[in-house]
């Protein structure tokens, strides 16, 4: 996207575009609850959670050096972790009526919660406000006055600014 040619009528989008950020074909595990997801996020952040556990599982060689997955591999139990961010983007898709496979997220049991940063939390809703301001709008008005954002339920939120393992 060409940041040049954008004008914006919104000042607080403005303020969002701000933030140098490019991460368009890059891997996006959020820690945003899933409901604010839109059907194109939604299906994506599956997609990718899929790939993730690939990874962390040892059944690929692209992306092992993800800074994504630095949360994930630090758990005690990285398998058990993305299996329980799985089951979340699982029930989110049946909520919706849309029809993912049960079968891929793998063993869920108890699995101790990961923290998440409140600057973090604040840098992807911003960014979701974005994404959802290019490309389904509907879904960014009923997101556009939330500061507070739920987060999914396998995190916990501690302050702090933007982890360190969020390439900007």
């Amino acid at each position: 996207m060409n940041r040049s040619a954008v004008r914006f009528s919104i000042p607080f989008l403005a303020n969002l575009f701000e933030i140098e950020y490019s991460c368009e074909s890059r891997m996006r595990l959020w820690s945003l609850h899933p409901q604010y997801l839109d059907a194109k996020g939604l299906v994506a952040c599956w997609r990718e959670a899929l790939l993730a556990k690939a990874v962390l599982a040892g059944k690929t060689r692209g992306y092992r050096q993800h800074p994504q997955l630095t949360r994930f591999r630090a758990h005690n139990q990285p398998l058990a972790a993305i299996s329980a961010y799985l089951k979340v983007l699982y029930e989110e898709a049946c909520r919706r009526g849309y029809n993912f496979n049960e079968g891929k997220v793998g063993r869920v049991g108890q699995c101790k919660s990961i923290s998440v940063t409140s600057g973090q939390v604040q840098f992807e809703l911003n960014h979701l406000k974005r994404k959802l301001w290019m490309r389904d709008r509907r879904k960014y008005h009923t997101l556009k006055n939330i500061q507070f954002p739920s987060v999914h339920p396998l995190f916990h939120i501690n302050e702090g600014e933007i982890e360190e393992w969020e390439r900007m």
